[in-house]
C-alpha cells in the first residue's frame, strides 16, 4: 500500500510539473491572436478574428545530447513588450517601413527562450539559446497544422527522384508553382519557401523564414497527406568533393546524423507565416524588418543600377566588323551601348574564365579585364563578373583584392544549389569579404533571400526564381505568363530576385517556342516593359542584345529611365494568378506596371495617391493587335485628366506608366 501511494504521488507530482500552460499575444490591431500551449510539448495556434488558421502546431529543437528544447519545458517566464517603430531602409523599395508588432517571450529552465512576434501582417517564431561552447541540433520540429485551406501553391524541388532526399537537398531552388488541395501533396516531395495556402475565406498564409543564418535551410513536406506540413532540414555535410555544373560546385557525399553545429548563445532563425491579402503579400516587409540589421558601415559605394547581360542573348550582336562572342570586341560594343543608354554596369557571364579549371585567375586570351575596366570607367559603366560557387571559394580573398584593384564593381555567384549549414555560411562569407573589398553580389543558383540584403546592402540581388531565363529551353507547356502574376504574391514576398525580364522578341500562346540562340519571351513587349516596375531587383538585368534594343529606341529610353530602388512602393490591385499592378515612386516620378495572366484585361487604374498638382503620364499599352502579335504596343504622351486612367491588356500583356509632375 505504501509504495502504491509513493507511485501515485510520483505520477502526481510528474502531471503537476507539466501541466498544461498558456500564453496569448495579439497584433497590434486585435485581429491575429497566437495561443501558446507548454506542457508535454509546446505548441502554437493562430487565429485570425478568432477563426482559427492554424492549428495547434508543434516547435521544438532536439539537440544530440537528447534534450528536447521545447519538450517537457520547465520553469517558464512569460514577458510581453510592444514596439512601434520606424525602420530606414536602405537600397530598398521604400525608404522607411512601419515595424509594429507585440512581442511574447517564453524563457524555459535550460537557458532557452521561444520568441512570438505578432504583426497586423503576419506572425514570427524563433528560438534564442544562452549556453556555453558549442551546440549541436540534430533535428527542429516546425510544424504547420494548416486549417479550413482551400488551395496551395507549392514550389516542389525540381526533380524526377522523389524518394531520394538528398538529391532533393541539391536543387537550384527554381520552379513553376504547383496550385493543388494541401491534402494532395506528393507524401515524398520537398517544397522550399515561400510557400503560399490560401484559406478557404480568401485569407493568405505564406510560409518562409528570416534572418537564416549559420543554420540550415527550411522545406516543407507532408509526409501523412493530412493538413499538417512538416519543416525538413539538410543534414550537416560530412564530406563533399568538387563536382557538378563544370567542375564548380561542391558535392555533398555524406551528411552527419545532425543538421547543425553552431554556438551555444545565438538567436536561431524566424520561423514565419505572412497573413494577409493579396496586395499585402506583393509588397510585404516581412523578411526586411525581421532581418539583422546592416554590418556594412558605409554604403555610399553600393550603387544599384541596370546590367547589359550577355548571356541570355547569346552574345548576338550584329552590324559589327568583328565576330561576337566572349572577346574584348564584343564587351567593348556592350559597354558603348550601356554607356549611350545610361545603364550602369556590363556582366561578363560565363566563359571568361578557363573552363573546366575552377579557377578564376586563368582568364581565356580573348580577354583582357583590365583594359575592359579601364574601357568602361572611361565611358561611366562598371564591369561584374560571372563566378561558379566553387572557383569562388578555393581563393576568395584574393579573387576579390585582385579584380577589386582592377576596378571590377561586382560577382554574380552561380550554381550553390544548397542550403545546408556551410552553404549558408558561405553566403555570408562571400557577403562579408566581398563588402570588404568594395564589391556588390548578386547570387545565382540559390536559395530564396531571408534578409541576408539588409545584413549585408552589398548583396544586391538573388535568383532562386524560375527566370526568364527558362524560356531558352522551356516546352510550351511552361506557362510562364501565369507564373508572372503568381511570383511576386510568393517568391518576391521573400525579397528581391534576379528575374532577367526585357525580352525584345515576344511570342502569343500560339506562337512560343525555345530557341536557345535567339530566345523569346511568352506575353506582349508591354508586359516585358511592366516587370521592371513590378519585380523588385535592385541590380536588375536588361537580357536581350544591344542591337535589338537599339532598333527599339521607344522601349529601351523607358527601361533606361526606370530606377531600381524606391522611396514608395504600393500595389494598387492585385489577385493571385490573375494579375497585379503597381506603382513604385522615385522623386517626383512615379512608374506604374500592370501585368495579366492569359485573359485580355481592361482596368481602371487609381492614382489617387497622387499628390496635388498636374501631371504628365507617358504610356505604353498593348497595342490593337497584340494578341495576334506579341510585339505590338503603343506609346503616347498625355496630361493625366483626373486621377484614374483606363488601360486594356492583350491575353498575356501588360501596361507601363511614368507619371512625371509638371
Amino acid at each position: 500500500m505504501k509504495k502504491t501511494i509513493i507511485f501515485s504521488l510520483a505520477l502526481l507530482s510528474f502531471a503537476q510539473a507539466f501541466a498544461l500552460k498558456s500564453y496569448q499575444c495579439l497584433s497590434p490591431n486585435q485581429q491575429l491572436k497566437v495561443s501558446v500551449e507548454v506542457g508535454e510539448k509546446t505548441k502554437w495556434s493562430l487565429t485570425k478574428n478568432n477563426q482559427v488558421l492554424l492549428n495547434p502546431s508543434e516547435i521544438s529543437m532536439i539537440l544530440q545530447n537528447g534534450e528536447a528544447l521545447g519538450r517537457k519545458a520547465r520553469g517558464v517566464h512569460a514577458k510581453t513588450v510592444s514596439r512601434n517603430e520606424v525602420i530606414h531602409t536602405s537600397l530598398y523599395k521604400k525608404k522607411e517601413i512601419k515595424d509594429n508588432y507585440n512581442e511574447l517571450t517564453l524563457t524555459f529552465s535550460g537557458n532557452y527562450a521561444i520568441v512570438f512576434r505578432v504583426y497586423d501582417d503576419g506572425v514570427a517564431y524563433r528560438f534564442v539559446t544562452s549556453r556555453k561552447g558549442a551546440l549541436v541540433v540534430k533535428q527542429e520540429v516546425a510544424e504547420f497544422d494548416l486549417n479550413n485551406i482551400d488551395r496551395t501553391f507549392v514550389p516542389w524541388v525540381h526533380t524526377s527522384d522523389t524518394l531520394n532526399v538528398e538529391k532533393q537537398f541539391f536543387n537550384s531552388f527554381e520552379n513553376t508553382y504547383a496550385k493543388l488541395p494541401l491534402t494532395s501533396w506528393c507524401k515524398t516531395r520537398l517544397s522550399f519557401l515561400p510557400m503560399l495556402a490560401v484559406n478557404k475565406d480568401g485569407t493568405n498564409l505564406c510560409i518562409t523564414e528570416a534572418d537564416l543564418e549559420n543554420y540550415p535551410g527550411m522545406f516543407l513536406q507532408n509526409k501523412n497527406g493530412s493538413t499538417c506540413l512538416t519543416g525538413v532540414f539538410a543534414g550537416y555535410p560530412k564530406n563533399v568533393q568538387q563536382g557538378g555544373y563544370n567542375q564548380l560546385q561542391l558535392i555533398v557525399k555524406e551528411r552527419e546524423d545532425f543538421i547543425s553545429k553552431t554556438t551555444g548563445t545565438r538567436s536561431f532563425p524566424w520561423r514565419t507565416i505572412m497573413v494577409t491579402d493579396d496586395k499585402g503579400l506583393a509588397n510585404s516587409d516581412m523578411v526586411y524588418r525581421l532581418a539583422a540589421p546592416s554590418r556594412v558601415d558605409d554604403l555610399s559605394w553600393i550603387k544599384p543600377g541596370k546590367v547589359a547581360w550577355d548571356w541570355w542573348n547569346d552574345w548576338n550582336i550584329y552590324g559589327v566588323d568583328f565576330k561576337s562572342g566572349v572577346n574584348n570586341e564584343t564587351y567593348k560594343y556592350y559597354i558603348d551601348f550601356a554607356s549611350t543608354h545610361g545603364i550602369s554596369y556590363v556582366i561578363l557571364d560565363e566563359g571568361w574564365a578557363v573552363n573546366h579549371k575552377a579557377d578564376l585567375m586563368q582568364v581565356v586570351p580573348a580577354i583582357d579585364i583590365k583594359e575592359l575596366c579601364d574601357y568602361g570607367k572611361s565611358k561611366g559603366v562598371g564591369i561584374i563578373l560571372w563566378a561558379g560557387m566553387y572557383a569562388l571559394e578555393k581563393d576568395m580573398d584574393n579573387v576579390f583584392k585582385h579584380y577589386a584593384d582592377m576596378g571590377v564593381k561586382g560577382f554574380k555567384v552561380d550554381f550553390l544549389d544548397r542550403d545546408d549549414q556551410l552553404m549558408v555560411n558561405y553566403c555570408y562569407r562571400v557577403a562579408a569579404a566581398a563588402a570588404k573589398n568594395r564589391l556588390m553580389i548578386d547570387f545565382h543558383g540559390v536559395y530564396k533571400p531571408t534578409g541576408l540584403q539588409r545584413t549585408y546592402p552589398n548583396v544586391i540581388n538573388f535568383e532562386g526564381v524560375f527566370g526568364l531565363e527558362q524560356m531558352k529551353w522551356a516546352t510550351p507547356a511552361v506557362d510562364m505568363v501565369t507564373f508572372d502574376v503568381t511570383l511576386p504574391f510568393i517568391r518576391m514576398a521573400a525579397g528581391p530576385m534576379d528575374y532577367t525580364q526585357g525580352a525584345m522578341r515576344n511570342a502569343t500562346k500560339g506562337n512560343f517556342r525555345a530557341v536557345n540562340s535567339e530566345p523569346m519571351s511568352q506575353g506582349t513587349r508591354c508586359r516585358q516593359l511592366a516587370e521592371y516596375v513590378v519585380f523588385e531587383s535592385p541590380l536588375s538585368m536588361l537580357c536581350d542584345s544591344p542591337s535589338n534594343y537599339m532598333q527599339e529606341k521607344d522601349c529601351i529610353s523607358y527601361i533606361a529611365s526606370i530606377p531600381t530602388v524606391w522611396d514608395n512602393t504600393q500595389v494598387l490591385s492585385a489577385k493571385v494568378g490573375e494579375y497585379v499592378v503597381t506603382a513604385r515612386q522615385k522623386g517626383n516620378d512615379w512608374y506604374v506596371g500592370g501585368l495579366t495572366n492569359w485573359d485580355a484585361r481592361t482596368m481602371n487604374v487609381d492614382l489617387s495617391f497622387l499628390p496635388a498638382g498636374n501631371y504628365q503620364i507617358d504610356m505604353y499599352v498593348d497595342g490593337v493587335n497584340a494578341d495576334r502579335v506579341a510585339r505590338d504596343y503603343q506609346h503616347k504622351t498625355m496630361l493625366l485628366n483626373g486621377r484614374s486612367v483606363e488601360v486594356k491588356m492583350a491575353p498575356g500583356g501588360g501596361f507601363a506608366l511614368k507619371i512625371t509632375k509638371k
